[in-house]
């Protein structure tokens, strides 16, 4: 008596095998071009940093030349006192300012928080409840 189940048992490794291997190809592959694009984005980020900061200091100039030119046209005016209302006007705008990114900061909008509470969720489905400690 033969046993038909003898061919079948390489034929089905095989086949596992090669679907194993052309999968892990195929990660390989993607993860190649996530490397690419990241690579990609960080340059792109890189430049968009950079300008950003030429306009700032662009923008910084601009305003001291604004702020040479109300201090020349109202010194005859106002004499000192165009400086001190120009300090406080800038002094007010710099602590508006700070004050909206310290509140930024406090919301926790800088720790990618959408993306870590999917990851939390997807840990909890996978491995059950989170480990003690944790800080949800």
């Amino acid at each position: 008596m033969s046993d038909d189940r003898g061919p079948r048992a390489p034929g089905l490794l095989a086949g596992m095998a090669s679907f194993m291997s052309s999968l892990a190809r195929l990660f390989g592959a993607r993860a190649s071009y996530a490397m690419l694009e990241l690579g990609d984005a960080r340059d792109a980020l890189l430049r968009v940093l950079l300008l950003g900061a030429a306009a700032l200091g662009a923008g910084a100039l601009a305003l001291v030349a604004l702020s040479a030119l109300l201090v020349v046209l109202s010194w005859e005016a106002l004499g000192w006192r165009i400086l001190l209302i120009l300090f406080i006007v800038y002094g007010i705008a710099a602590w508006l300012l700070l004050q909206r990114a310290a509140r930024i900061v406090a919301e926790g909008q800088i720790g990618l928080p959408v993306t870590m509470a999917e990851l939390r969720k997807d840990r909890e489905a996978l491995f059950g409840s989170p480990p003690e400690g944790d800080v949800e």
